[in-house]
């Protein structure tokens, strides 16, 4: 179909049936560049020898030779491939939630309705160019990249809220109370006051952020169904935590970071409980890091307040009641009576971001 300038996106379509090829095609070729492929192992040579990576793959499970499977074990195992995003088109009988455990960005099912296949392409490409740019900052190192920086993650933690269907608010609202919180801890002298100046609290509010990152892997259908989700999507759901630990992991080295370590301790942690019943690995009491046990509270006490597409909001002395309620089972005791020693504040920052 020619050579791609350098404006138009690529799209590979990967998939063993003609007809399908061809309707992706149709579907996509106003947008975007579209290279295709009947297997897993011709796709391979496509790629390398492609003029122009493309930014996204649409990849059939079961085709001859090689499955969409083993195709996309290579590119994850392959330097050069495996940060291109990979949307598996998925029949009844495929496993969605193994394969999004195993790092595929979302699926399209068949028969391909014209408006999904579009908005998933768009949306996922449009999250590989933020992180294309957050790559190439962090590897500039310099005191103007990290302020960009700062500026482009906090752009990032906007489009996965706005992808949430949140108001555009909720992530300042949730610096914010951590902020008033770790001040009221440190101002009282509490028990963590020491840990607290020690761990940079600027930096513990700024990393809060990007607590919901993960949520970039989490598929459409989960993500903005209006109602309950079932058992099987809430297991997707929760994975969240753990492609947010991931997505960190890939900006540098949490060992060496202040700032990196926090946003995965938030990222990885804030779904733990102080009983040890949350997830993703059921940590228990001060075993849970002090970043992630204070985010826990801000995100839980926004949701609370919050109008979302499942629930009505909950009055401000209805959220602080179940907070409390919360006390030593599901939050850390400290930090639950620090939140209601400063309720008005909360209630404050709630009234003047909504």
């Amino acid at each position: 179909m020619g050579t791609p300038d350098a404006k138009t996106p690529v799209v590979l379509v990967v998939d063993d049936v003609e007809m399908n090829i061809l309707i992706l095609e149709e579907i996509l070729k106003n947008d975007y560049h579209v290279l295709s492929a009947g297997n897993g192992r011709q796709a391979l040579e496509v790629i390398r020898h492609a003029p122009v990576l493309p930014k996204i793959i649409l990849l059939d499970v079961e085709m001859p030779e090689m499955t969409g499977r083993e195709m996309f074990d290579i590119l994850k195992s392959d330097e050069a491939f495996k940060r291109i995003p990979v949307i598996f088109i998925t029949a009844e009988n495929d496993s969605e939630s193994e394969l999004l455990a195993a790092g595929a960005v979302d699926f399209i099912s068949k028969p391909f309705l014209p408006e999904i296949v579009k908005l998933r392409v768009k949306n996922q490409i449009e999250l590989k160019n933020y992180s294309d740019s957050l790559e190439e900052m962090v590897a500039e190192k310099t005191a103007e990249a990290t302020a960009t920086l700062d500026n482009a993650l906090q752009g990032l933690a906007n489009v996965i809220e706005h992808r949430d269907l949140e108001s555009g608010s909720h992530v300042k609202r949730t610096q914010l109370y951590c902020k008033a919180l770790i001040d009221y801890l440190i101002g009282s002298n509490s028990v963590y006051t020491e840990e607290l100046k020690k761990e940079d609290p600027d930096i513990i509010v700024k990393a809060m952020a990007l607590h919901d990152v993960g949520k970039i892997a989490i598929p459409d259908r989960i993500l903005l169904k209006p109602g309950k989700l079932d058992p099987d999507e809430f297991e997707i759901m929760k994975t969240h935590t753990t492609r947010g630990k991931e997505i960190i992991a890939e900006l540098g080295d949490v060992n060496s970071s202040l700032y990196l370590r926090h946003c995965e301790d938030i990222c990885y942690g804030h779904h733990e409980r102080w009983d040890g019943k949350g997830y993703p690995q059921g940590l228990s009491g001060e075993k849970i890091p002090l970043a992630a046990r204070i985010a826990s509270l801000a995100d839980v006490y926004d949701a609370l307040v919050s109008a979302r597409v499942y629930k009505a909001a909950f009055s401000y002395d209805d959220a602080i009641r179940i907070i409390v309620e919360g006390r030593g089972t599901q939050f850390d005791p400290v930090l639950t009576d620090a939140v209601f020693n400063i309720k008005k504040e909360f209630i404050g920052i709630s009234e003047r971001y909504k």
